[in-house]
């Protein structure tokens, strides 16, 4: 008899997993569109902000590029590319909110 641990991912399963990293991959490559066309311009303040939303991307990207994999069936690997895409996820948010912060901090310098 199989333990859980040797049975493959369903692929139905592992397919919607690929829908929402790819939905959420688009959505951080979306804000840094958006962000990179924000009239403020930049400084280097933005760096830390940047460094973490290509970091976090380039995670996601690598997770994506996993699911995609046929050997993404077995679990190990599935739950290895889960583990990055969650941290290329939290990565991405800190780098949002850092971008956030900087560009909060230009306005009340500009506003005082």
């Amino acid at each position: 008899m199989q333990n859980d641990e040797e049975k493959p991912i369903e692929p139905v399963f592992r397919n919607g997993t690929v829908t929402v990293v790819g939905v959420v991959l688009s959505f951080s490559l979306g804000f840094l569109t958006q962000w990179a066309a924000n009239p403020v311009p930049w400084n280097m303040g933005d760096l830390p902000a940047v460094i973490l939303l290509a970091i976090g991307i380039l995670l996601q990207m690598h997770a994506l590029w996993d699911f995609l994999q046929l050997r993404s069936l077995q679990p190990k690997v599935y739950d290895q590319a889960t583990r990055i895409f969650f941290i290329g996820v939290v990565v991405t948010g800190s780098g949002v909110f850092s971008a956030l912060i900087a560009d909060f901090v230009v306005m009340i310098s500009k506003a005082a």
